[in-house]
This record gives C-alpha cells, structure tokens and sequence, in this order.
C-alpha cells in the first residue's frame, strides 16, 4: 500500500513529511492496547498519500513530551497520540504545539491550539443514557453504584446530566453484596433504573430488579455476541455502544477490514479508536475537522476542542445484543412497558529514540 514509510527504525534519514503515532508499544500494561490501536489505524490507511511512522520507545508518565518533539522534527505533520491522560497533560502543559495533535484519551484541563482529544470514555456514555432515558419519557432514575473509581465516575456524570435534563433522582443504591437493598424497588413506568455497577456486579443484581423495570447501562455490560447465556442475563437493558460492534453490516462499517487473528470485544473498540483517530486527523490536516464524521465508533462532532462521540443505542434481546432499532426486534410485544418509545499491508516504519 502507498504511504507507508520503508526505512528502518535504524535507518538514517533526513526529515520527511509523515504521519506521526505516538503509542507506547513496548510499555507494561499499555503495550497490548497500544497495539491493537495501531492495527485499527493500520486498517483505516487507504490511498494515503503520507506514511505513517510510530514512535513507541518512551513513558507516558515522563517522556511523552520529548517523543512528541522528536516526531515533529522529524518532519511530522501531524501526531496521533499520546494514549493516557498523563501523557496527554505533558502536551497540554504546553504553550503551543507546531503541528495538528490528535490525542487519545479526554483530560479536562485547558489545552494549547492545535491538541484535540478523542477517546472512548465511558463517562460520556453515561450522559447520552441519561439524554436517552429522558428521552423516553423516563422521570425518575434508581442509580446502582459501587465503591470503586470506575463506578463513582458513571455514577456522577450520570446524575449530572440527569439533572440539568430536568430528572429526579429516586434512589442511590451502593452494593456491597448485599442483595436486600433491592428488595422493595417496583417497577413504574416514569422511574428507571441506570447500572453504574460492572459486567459482574451487575449480572448478581439484575435478577432482583423487576422484569419490567425500565433499566439502562453503558456498553461495559456487553463482552460480545458469544456470551449467549450473559446476554440472556441482561434481557432488555438498554445501552449504547459503537457501530463497529452492533452494525456489523453498515457499509460504513464494512468499508474497514476486520482485525485477523479476531479480537476480543474490548480490544475490537480499541482497533475501532484507531481507524476513527485516522480519519479525523486527516481531516485535521485538510482543514475538514468541523465536519460531522460517520464513524465506526459513533456518530463524531467537533465540540470544542474535543471530538465528541454519540454512540449508538443498543439493547439485549434474547440473548443477543443489537441496534435499538434494528428490524428483528419484537419486544414491544414481549415487553410493552420496558421498550415503551422505544488488507494484507506492509507494516509501517516504527521509531524508536
């Protein structure tokens, strides 16, 4: 394929227009989801005109910053990465950056021109839920947490999107273990239910909510199409997920070749983070960032400085999990008031300090 750099990592060479990647590669605990990323923007390079180089030798906790520099003069156009938040800040601390910067993880703090973040946060899908649920006419929210980080983050980006929509929250309930504390729930249908729990937690509890409880989760709880009998646990939870996994069939979707050996479901939504993190930095270079993107991970818009990311409803239906609005489901007729409105490619040149 066209594009790819053809030096070596060892190779001496005089500065060159590319693409830049910065992933730690190699790094303990980061280097398989590193990987899996670069595959996915792998698979997104058609008929590019600029190689692609990865930089991968370095610590997003202290050297993230001197990749970064070493891309650029190096001749980058652009850069695509760092992946953690600490890595990010290194960048953010900055006055100015000199080329387009696509980052792959959200921070909060003020960022120089030209860094735009992009990630998969699951916070976010937190806050569509609440839009969602709302949406279907739902006025009061159970929220179901835990005494871990994780669900203490859904947990209030949940709440704070309920409530500037105008909701009313009902109940918080934190499970320890305890079954009990949802003995006394009933179903209503102006109250919902929203899991800020994980895939574990949440599949002890859902037997001691009503089966008609109008109940909502992010995609956490789905793991793929194979868990059948998991599935079948979560029967009727909404959620939102990424095209990539409930679109299977989507030309949009199609037009990207699956990752071979086949992936699990986590490691699916990273290759999916690369091939959009693709896409948009190059419309970053053409000047085309302020279009909305069809992407594999979401419908994508410029917000900010921030590529914001609406993904799409789901829902599980026996046993199988699929697009809220995809013609095989009947559960309106099951549940009427729980679905009440209801390539073969020349690897590219990585570099190392």
């Amino acid at each position: 394929m066209s594009g790819f750099a053809s030096a070596t990592a060892e190779t001496a060479q005089p500065p060159v227009p590319h693409i830049a990647l910065l992933l730690p590669l190699d790094a303990p605990g980061l280097g398989s989801a590193a990987r899996v990323v670069q595959q996915g923007v792998i698979a997104a390079m058609q008929n590019t005109v600029l190689p692609l180089r990865t930089y991968s030798n370095y610590d997003e906790t202290r050297s993230a910053l001197a990749s970064y520099k070493m891309a650029v003069a190096s001749g980058a156009v652009a850069v695509i990465g760092p992946l953690t938040r600490n890595g990010i800040r290194q960048l953010a601390e900055e006055k100015t950056l000199p080329v387009p910067t696509l980052a792959l993880n959200i921070i909060d703090t003020p960022a120089p021109p030209q860094l735009y973040f992009f990630g998969l946060a699951v916070e976010a899908e937190a806050r569509q839920i609440a839009l969602l649920a709302k949406k279907q006419g739902r006025q009061q929210a159970i929220i179901v947490t835990a005494n871990d980080p994780l669900a203490r983050r859904l947990q209030f980006a949940f709440e704070e999107q309920w409530i500037t929509s105008g909701g009313e929250i009902l109940r918080e309930i934190e499970y320890t273990g305890d079954t009990m504390v949802f003995a006394d729930i009933a179903a209503d249908p102006s109250t919902m239910t929203f899991f800020a729990t994980d895939i574990e937690k949440s599949r002890t509890i859902r037997p001691y909510l009503p089966n008609n409880m109008a109940t909502y989760a992010t995609s956490q709880l789905f793991s793929g199409n194979k868990d059948t009998l998991l599935n079948f646990d979560f029967e009727g939870i909404r959620f939102v997920d990424m095209p990539w996994l409930m679109q299977t069939d989507l030309p949009a979707v199609t037009a990207f070749p699956r990752a071979y050996p086949p992936l699990t479901t986590d490691q699916e939504r990273l290759y999916a983070l690369g091939i959009d993190a693709w896409r948009l930095i190059n419309n970053l270079i053409s000047n085309r960032a302020k279009q909305p993107l069809d992407g594999v991970t979401g419908q994508i818009r410029l917000n900010g400085q921030t590529f914001a990311r609406t993904a799409l409803p789901s829902l599980f239906y026996q046993g199988h999990a699929q697009a809220a609005d995809a013609p095989l489901i009947q559960s309106v007729q099951l549940f009427p008031d729980q679905f009440k409105n209801a390539s073969s490619v020349e690897a590219p040149v990585t570099v190392k300090p």
